[in-house]
């Protein structure tokens, strides 16, 4: 694929991203407090599924790995909400299968896509060790947000979540300026403000907060 058309798809993944935190920027500042809209999980699955074919496009494992661990909490947080099964049920399966069938897809179309995604001579293996290092923190917040929300019984994004948040999105965004990655130092620029102002939003509402 040309390196235009796969930037252009990086782009528009971020801007899903970017869209989903300033929707929920918003609506936090008008209520002075954290709010989790349905909206924010209907575009970060939106996101995370470009994202994900991105990072395979790009041959970057570590952006893979990162979008197919959240792309499963999308899913569950979309459930919680109600918003899951409002998708006609052959879509739904495609969408849980997908991963796997980009994943088999890499695996069975010969060498050269294993040795691409993991013996890239562009990304030596300290960078990766150091992006998959960054990704798994990353991913961490939305473990973190994800048992959260069970033992709350609803979709909630509390402070751990934004707390790993900004630790996750400046590891990235050090890896993004090494191998100069503009879509993820767009995205992850745009997201250390929203954290920063999501914790900075938890304490004006001067609760006592269990992270």
């Amino acid at each position: 694929m040309q390196h235009w058309l796969i930037l252009i798809l990086g782009f528009s993944a971020q801007a899903l991203f970017m869209s989903r935190m300033l929707s929920q920027w918003i609506l936090s500042e008008k209520a002075r407090k954290i709010t989790t809209p349905t909206l924010f999980w209907q575009l970060s699955f939106l996101a995370s599924f470009l994202m994900f074919v991105y990072g395979w496009l790009r041959h970057d494992f570590s952006i893979m790995l990162g979008q197919s661990l959240t792309y499963f909490i999308y899913i569950r947080n979309m459930q919680m909400q109600g918003e899951w099964k409002k998708l006609v049920r052959p879509f739904r399966y495609f969408l849980y299968l997908f991963p796997f069938l980009i994943i088999g897809f890499s695996y069975n179309n010969g060498a050269q896509d294993r040795e691409l995604l993991f013996q890239n001579e562009a990304l030596p293996h300290g960078l990766l060790l150091f992006g998959v290092i960054a990704q798994i923190v990353f991913i961490l917040r939305f473990v973190y947000q994800w048992l959260y929300s069970e033992k709350a019984k609803h979709s909630i994004l509390p402070l751990g979540f934004w707390i790993l948040s900004l630790i996750g999105s400046f590891l990235i965004f050090c890896y993004a300026i090494i191998r100069i990655d503009y879509v993820l130092i767009l995205g992850h620029t745009f997201g250390l403000i929203v954290y920063s102002r999501n914790i900075y939003l938890y304490y004006v509402e001067k609760k006592p907060v269990k992270i």
